[in-house]
């Protein structure tokens, strides 16, 4: 089974593998990443934007390699909610025949620096590097390996929710 995951990022890529295997693990498989557009702004801003962010990149692998089976897109965001300044990702699965299944990560608030540094402009990853320290983070545990002493990374958080994304794909239950 050819799956597609519409970025070259090697914790997407990870993440997908491990989260197809999981879910189908009697079935043989081969993940590849390739370079996919979001179509929206190199750090989405709202939870709409990066859910519209995912499921542009599936469509974008979609038009370029249209001889998988599933096609994969995932898409970090943040978004002000009051005071907070949260995280989280949108991932969004095409099966061949049509059918599709989205699912959202769990929510991480951020601390107030990482805050100011997204306010003068600042991506997600940047902004964690600095005040961490590190370097491409996001190619690593992200903002959430960082800030709980790697209980969760960025890969554990989008297995989970690929995970759920896939269940309206592969449960008998959502057939149309």
């Amino acid at each position: 089974m050819k799956i597609v995951v519409a970025s070259t990022n090697p914790v997407k890529v990870q993440a997908a593998a491990d989260a197809f295997g999981h879910m189908l693990s009697e079935t043989d498989l081969a993940v590849e990443g390739v370079p996919a557009a979001s179509g929206v702004s190199d750090q989405p801003m709202t939870d709409e934007e990066t859910r519209r962010g995912a499921r542009n990149r599936v469509r974008s692998a979609m038009n370029e390699h249209p001889d998988a089976d599933y096609w994969v897109g995932i898409e970090g965001g943040i978004e002000v909610i009051g005071d907070d300044l949260m995280t989280f990702a949108w991932v969004s699965i095409r099966r061949s025949d049509g059918h599709s299944g989205t699912a959202r990560t769990v929510t991480l608030t951020l601390p107030p620096a990482i805050h100011r540094l997204i306010d003068e402009g600042l991506e997600l990853g940047e902004a964690n590097d600095r005040v961490f320290d590190t370097k491409n983070s996001k190619q690593a545990g992200g903002a959430f390996g960082l800030l709980t002493g790697g209980r969760y990374t960025r890969k554990s958080v989008y297995i989970e929710a690929l995970s759920a994304a896939l269940v309206p794909l592969i449960n008998p239950l959502y057939r149309r």
